[in-house]
């Protein structure tokens, strides 16, 4: 597992500059409008999306799982605990096919446990329907 910071910045370049410096790591996923990072130490998967008019600096935070048991233990645990929000399975969005569960925290803030489980996604790949662009949208955190 790894945590996963997900931030609206005003200039991804700089942004990428800033956080390659910061972790001395490169990113994993450069996109238009979108990059990430999968950083082993500390282990954080750092999303960056160019969202200059984004009311809110932090977009929403996760946790990266790497097996489809662990994001059903995830749902169950969410779903028996009253807070299970949303369940996609097989959603292309943020650039790669996912499974993933949400729950919103009382004050809207919106936390996503998730398995990549195709990062091959290309930018010729349909991924900007209303459908799916929505859960890598600034809006997720505000809904």
């Amino acid at each position: 597992m790894r945590l996963q910071l997900a931030l609206n910045v005003n200039n991804l370049n700089e942004a990428i500059s800033f956080y390659s410096k910061l972790f001395g790591a490169e990113p994993h996923k450069i996109r238009q409008g979108y990059a990430n990072f999968s950083i082993e130490s500390p282990p954080l998967k750092l999303v960056l999306f160019e969202n200059p008019e984004a009311p809110e600096r932090l977009n929403h935070l996760g946790v990266e799982v790497f097996n489809t048991e662990q994001v059903t233990v995830a749902k169950n645990r969410l779903s028996e605990a009253g807070i299970l929000d949303e369940v996609q399975l097989n959603e292309t969005c943020c650039h790669a096919t996912q499974d993933k569960v949400w729950s919103r925290e009382p004050q809207g803030l919106r936390w996503e446990w998730y398995l990549i489980t195709d990062d091959t996604i290309t930018d010729d790949t349909p991924h900007k329907t209303a459908e799916t662009r929505r859960c890598c949208s600034s809006a997720n955190s505000t809904e």
